[in-house]
């Protein structure tokens, strides 16, 4: 229809409602005040009742009148033709998916950070936040500490000076960090006493050994080196990780040894790591270094 001025906006309307705590009585008092009957609609149990004098109620002020008392159990309410709620948008939850076009929410309406990554975060998250996914077009909560880390955190590199060992002796001297090219550790670093090696934090270990060694025997003999882990922080168990061994075909022989393990640790009070030798005779090593990569979380 014709107007005059500005378009009005379009506007969605609902009515307020209050509903009674029922008892044996005629006598209820409304949250709103009122000039009469008319300005509110009163339904009980479903019904429409008449309003005016002689009729189903009356209402003056915040008095609300029965003709006959309610009984207890008996549902009622009443609303406010009077106070009608008009807003430009749509009610709070009034909107449905089915209202929804399929392309009308944006990415520009969403929270970056959370959904499409491309605003980085200003610092790192608790491990309680939580992040939204997608999987196949739903959205899925997932908790940071599951997700966290972001490749490989703890790398570290061991050299031990020239040493000889026996059959079934401990690497347990000379050691020291390797820091010339490497820069290690990457990370809080191992930690050594007498040969045994401590891991700074839990999680799934490869483990990488090479040295140069020659057997100083009369004989021609064997040089192999276990790569051990134990679960008592070497108490009383031993658990062999790797067992490599080198053929010195002749007395005075020079070999080299290399080889690597996987090591699970689950507690770095108990799970710790060595080096032992089995071997005929004494045997020299040189160029002996170690490197610790920590790869998942366990």
């Amino acid at each position: 229809m014709p107007f005059i001025g500005n378009q009005p906006a379009e506007s969605y309307a609902s009515f307020e409602t209050e509903t009674f705590s029922v008892s044996a009585t005629t006598n209820y008092t409304l949250s709103h005040a009122v000039t009469n009957e008319n300005e509110i609609r009163l339904v009980i149990n479903g019904v429409v009742q008449q309003p005016g004098s002689g009729k189903a109620y009356t209402a003056s002020g915040t008095t609300l009148t029965l003709t006959s008392a309610t009984v207890s159990g008996d549902v009622m309410y009443a609303v406010y033709l009077g106070r009608a709620l008009q807003t430009v948008n749509p009610p709070n939850a009034s909107v449905g998916t089915a209202q929804l076009a399929s392309t009308s929410v944006t990415a520009a309406k969403l929270n970056n950070d959370i959904i499409s990554g491309t605003t980085a975060l200003a610092s790192e998250p608790d491990d309680t936040d939580e992040f939204l996914v997608s999987d196949a077009g739903t959205l899925k909560r997932i908790d940071y500490s599951l997700i966290k880390g972001g490749g490989i955190t703890e790398v570290d590199r061991w050299k031990m000076s020239n040493q000889s060992y026996g059959t079934a002796n401990v690497f347990d001297s000379g050691w020291s960090r390797y820091t010339t090219l490497s820069g290690a550790p990457h990370g809080t670093g191992m930690t050594e006493s007498s040969g045994v090696f401590t891991f700074p934090s839990t999680g799934v270990y490869e483990i990488l050994f090479n040295t140069y060694c020659w057997n100083n025997a009369t004989t021609r003999g064997y040089i192999g080196v276990f790569m051990q882990g134990s679960s008592d922080g070497f108490s009383s168990n031993d658990q062999e990780l790797s067992l490599t061994y080198g053929n010195t075909s002749t007395a005075q022989d020079h070999d080299n040894i290399a080889q690597s393990c996987i090591y699970d640790v689950t507690n770095t009070s108990n799970n710790k790591f060595r080096l032992k030798t089995t071997s005929e005779g004494t045997s020299g090593f040189y160029r002996t270094y170690l490197t610790f990569k920590k790869l998942m979380e366990t």
